[in-house]
This record gives C-alpha cells, structure tokens and sequence, in this order.
C-alpha cells in the first residue's frame, strides 16, 4: 500500500467495485465501462508459471528469478481465470474508450440550389 492511497491523495478510481468474476462492467463509483484481464507471467527459458504481480503499472513476476532454472526473463500471458492459474492470475482493470469510427455528415452546395440559404432551424 502507498502512502497515496492511505492518505487519500489519489483521486482516481481504482474501480475496486467491478466484480472480478465478469469481463466486461460497468463500475458504480464512476460509471466507466471497465473491462477485467487476468495475466500470468512465465519463465522465457523454462516456461514455468510465476506467481504475477503489478509494480509501477506494469505486470512483473513477484519474485527476481525463476526458482526452476533460475533465469530472469519472463514473459507475460493474458489469460481465462480459471482453478488453476487463480494462484499465479494478477487482474488488471481497463477502461473502455468508445471511439466513433463511422458517422454521417450532409451537406448542402448554396451555388446548386438555386439561390436557396440554409437557414438555422429554432
């Protein structure tokens, strides 16, 4: 835990009320749609399953080295939680951007229509 968050000087939701057990959810604290990962981290060389953890935004492995071959690489595996991997799964909530990809604009030439104006509608 930071200091941050004991004190209350982070603001930001942290959307804690999403449940776990749904992909996709609206949070009720803030009203953001929020989608669930869940990520587990592997061994580069060996591929043994890590216990993940979040530092600074990012998922890492908790412990330094791989306790099976004793490597430092690791990779990053998004995953369904499920019996098995809810040991080693760390979730990590985004947020939804809407983006309108497609829309619909008329236009009217003035010079074409004979001598009509658009007038503002009230």
């Amino acid at each position: 835990m930071q200091w941050s968050e004991i004190f209350g000087f982070n603001k930001k939701c942290q959307h804690n009320s999403v449940p776990m057990d749904v992909e996709i959810g609206y949070c009720p604290d803030c009203g953001e749609l929020i989608e669930n990962h869940w990520y587990i981290t592997r061994c580069a060389c060996c591929g043994v399953k890590e216990r993940a953890t979040i530092k600074n935004g990012e998922v890492v492995p908790q412990d330094a080295f791989c306790h099976n071959c004793g490597g430092k690489a690791y990779t990053v595996e998004q995953v369904k939680l499920d019996c098995i991997n809810i040991n080693y799964a760390v979730l990590v909530r985004e947020i939804v951007q809407n983006e309108i990809s497609e829309y619909t604009q008329s236009w009217i030439d003035a010079m074409q229509t004979s001598g009509y104006i658009p007038k503002l509608l009230k």
